[in-house]
């Protein structure tokens, strides 16, 4: 049999699967964390540590139909003020309930479109963040940059504020595939956000590319990946394009017909990836590269990589609070989101109560099984010592959970020396779902390819 008729059997180019970038997944969150609960554990992080804070943004200028964010369009400035407001004030919220001497690890403003916010707004912001949360010697401040949204007043800003990695999405320079997709970003605007980003001293520029896209060709992609490398990112995201319409409704306005099939998702990625790695990157987990000095090559060496909601991180922080509407927290003690809704939100906030709506508390199970999944996606095989460690439980339990994978899954997986090694990295959420307690086949993702 070979390595495609695998993939073939194995369901890769038909499965939908979660791409685990927390465990339980967000659709398996419940009611039962509210406002209380994520007050108890805010009040419960140690004091002096530190911790990193995300920062929803969740305005546009313009929707670009396939995006899947929580997100809304707004050509004036006025919701972007009252939004600002009621950040400020769940952020005085959160400050009344931290321990002594907590700082900032990272800081991660994503969306949306941050930067939609004015130079004044950006400094605002920046300026209510650090005047409650000092930072750390670790601290990165990374936003999500939109360069149809940028100007030079908010360059400096952002520069200002301390900006240390911006990320720039591209997803595709071909004409015919941004009109399928209701994007206009052209290649000169996103050289002018490269390089007014460097002038200011912003060292780390992370390039994001969707592979999967209506009307995408090997020779489109060909094109954008050979302009993504003439910009010179020290970081590259290669994400498959999930076409999920019935979560996110802009998407029926792209062409169904013109999207590349399974088999043809793949052949896309493999091009991309190993154009990268033929220019000096490094592949990382799924979907991510680095160049050699990039911090998260590093914590790829060292065994210390990890997921998050933004993908791969090398942030070490146990506590993840996430400020917005939408935005999801990570304790140790479990998950808590905010209020979708940006009105109900402010309702909440307003009422001078966390907008915390619904979540989950973990269990020991659910901590084993995060560990495994993370494991898998991360490395690619099961360090049985190092799971047992990070979960609180003994190597003979975490043997015994594997034993217990579905045996079509566990064919996938070789002996290795720490644990099992997957022998086909391909299918590597398809495995991770077996160990995924919550996964009944109702829910509804993207393509596994």
């Amino acid at each position: 049999m070979t390595k495609l008729d695998l993939l073939r059997r194995h369901g890769l180019f038909t499965a939908r699967v979660p791409r685990y970038t927390s465990y339980p997944t967000a659709p398996n969150f419940g009611t039962g964390v509210r406002d209380n609960t994520f007050r108890e554990w805010v009040e419960a992080i140690a004091p002096g540590s530190a911790i990193s804070l995300y920062i929803h943004i969740p305005f546009c200028r313009r929707l670009c139909w396939f995006c899947a964010c929580r997100t809304q369009g707004t050509q004036t400035d006025a919701p972007l003020r009252g939004y600002l407001d009621t950040l400020r004030a769940e952020l005085d919220l959160l400050a009344r309930h931290l321990p002594a001497d907590i700082r900032l690890s990272r800081l991660h403003w994503g969306g949306g479109t941050p930067t939609i916010l004015p130079a004044p707004m950006i400094t605002e912001l920046a300026d209510a963040i650090h005047a409650i949360l000092p930072a750390a010697e670790t601290h990165e401040f990374s936003v999500e940059i939109d360069p149809t949204v940028l100007d030079d007043d908010r360059l400096d800003a952002v520069a200002a504020a301390g900006l240390t990695r911006a990320s720039l999405g591209v997803q595709d320079f071909a004409p015919e595939v941004q009109a399928a997709i209701g994007r206009d970003q052209s290649f000169e605007a996103t050289r002018f956000a490269v390089d007014g980003l460097r002038a200011r001293g912003v060292k780390n520029l992370n390039l994001d590319i969707l592979y999967g896209l209506p009307f995408q060709t090997d020779e489109s992609l060909s094109r954008t990946v050979a302009q993504v490398l003439d910009l010179g990112p020290d970081r590259l995201a290669l994400y498959g394009y999930a076409h999920v319409p019935w979560a996110a409704k802009r998407q029926i306005l792209i062409p169904e017909h013109a999207l590349p099939d399974g088999e043809a998702r793949l052949r896309l990625f493999e091009l991309a990836r190993d154009r990268f790695e033929g220019a000096g990157f490094e592949t990382i987990g799924m979907d991510h590269f680095a160049r050699a000095d990039d911090g998260l090559l590093a914590a790829h060496r060292a065994g210390t990589l990890r997921r998050n909601f933004q993908g791969y991180t090398d942030d070490d922080a146990s506590v993840l609070v996430g400020l917005g509407a939408s935005a999801i927290s990570r304790f140790p003690q479990g998950y808590a989101q905010n209020q979708v809704s940006t009105g109900t939100y402010a309702k909440a906030i307003g009422e001078d109560r966390f907008a915390t709506c619904k979540g989950h508390v973990l269990t020991a199970d659910d901590r084993l099984n995060a560990e495994l999944i993370d494991d898998l996606m991360c490395r690619f095989e099961i360090d049985i010592d190092g799971v047992a460690e990070r979960a609180g439980t003994s190597p003979d339990h975490v043997r015994q959970r594997v034993a217990e994978l579905d045996p079509d899954l566990a064919e996938l997986l070789d002996p290795g020396p720490r644990g099992p090694v997957l022998r086909h990295r391909e299918l590597v959420r398809l495995v991770a779902v077996g160990f995924d307690a919550y996964a009944t086949g109702a829910a509804r993702h993207s393509l596994a390819v």
